[in-house]
């Protein structure tokens, strides 16, 4: 994949962050990486919070980053978690907003460290023993960061737009053509080839694949029928979204239910005629990723 013609696409926004803390290499820095120091808390049904559920267990870290769980509807005011307000208070003096997900909390300290995903999903490869890097690989990190505003504006952005009720007909139908595009760049890539980046999996890979779980089970539902057929006209692309859904990583993090619930919560949007035409069957690939990971 060049790398120029990845990094030509403008980068995705992303709401600013209340609290961007990072994990350093020893105890210098502030928050350094140690067993059952720091806790994860997110929903699968959130992106953010799949996308670090599944590096988490990429990593390994079930023993020495716990994660706590959320519920998928958040229940607390402004769109927060109601478990998450000690933490916030706790953080920051009379803090006012919504108390969101994800976090990463220090629980020595009873603080937040970050809720930037990508910070933390960065940070979590100093948990591995060694410090190896497995999620950015050393010479990787430009490609991997190319992926990310690909997705980011190429493929979520774009598909809100081509969704997007009331919209003018052209507008819709620019985005939808940049949908395309980004998707058939993605499909040249991996057209012959198991993963994104140097043949291995990488953030690269997390990022593709929760992307196309949110294009298949959410941004498809403001969709027409035609533009859900052309968007599933790409076979080596969804083929690899298939066989990442039966990888235990990331097939065991996948809540149907939850991630519809969700979407149903926030949803100000009407369901078009390509709500009905699902492009995977992702339960029966999740299930594949439960039973490969009970053996």
């Amino acid at each position: 994949m060049s790398i120029t013609s990845l990094a030509a696409v403008p980068s995705a926004h992303r709401t600013a962050p209340v609290f961007r803390g990072r994990i350093g290499r020893d105890a210098r820095s502030g928050h350094y990486a140690v067993p059952h120091r720091y806790r994860l808390h997110l929903s699968t049904a959130c992106p953010d919070g799949l996308r670090l559920a599944v590096g988490h267990s990429l990593l390994g870290l079930d023993t020495r980053c716990p994660v706590t769980l959320l519920p998928a509807v958040p229940d607390g005011p402004g769109g927060g978690h109601a478990a998450l307000r000690p933490l916030y208070e706790a953080s920051a003096h009379r803090y006012t907003g919504p108390a969101l997900a994800p976090v990463l909390s220090d629980d020595w300290s009873g603080r937040i460290v970050s809720t930037h995903t990508p910070d933390i999903l960065r940070d979590l490869d100093r948990f591995r023993p060694g410090g190896d890097a497995r999620l950015y690989p050393s010479g990787l990190e430009s490609v991997i960061e190319a992926v990310e505003r690909m997705c980011g504006e190429g493929v979520e952005e774009a598909a809100q737009r081509a969704g997007r009720a009331g919209a003018d007909p052209a507008e819709r139908a620019a985005a939808l053509d940049i949908l395309l595009d980004t998707l058939g760049r993605l499909e040249r890539r991996l057209s012959g080839e198991e993963y994104l980046a140097d043949g291995r999996l990488t953030a690269a890979d997390i990022e593709l694949w929760v992307t196309l779980v949110q294009l298949d089970t959410v941004h498809r539902c403001h969709l027409d029928a035609s533009a859900v057929h052309r968007i599933a006209g790409h076979r080596a692309l969804w083929a690899y979204a298939r066989r990442l859904a039966a990888h235990p990583a990331f097939g065991r993090h996948l809540d149907l239910d939850a991630i519809a619930r969700r979407h149903h919560g926030r949803c100000q949007g009407l369901e078009a005629a390509g709500a009905a035409v699902q492009i995977l069957d992702w339960a029966s690939h999740a299930a594949d990723a439960s039973d490969a990971s009970r053996r």
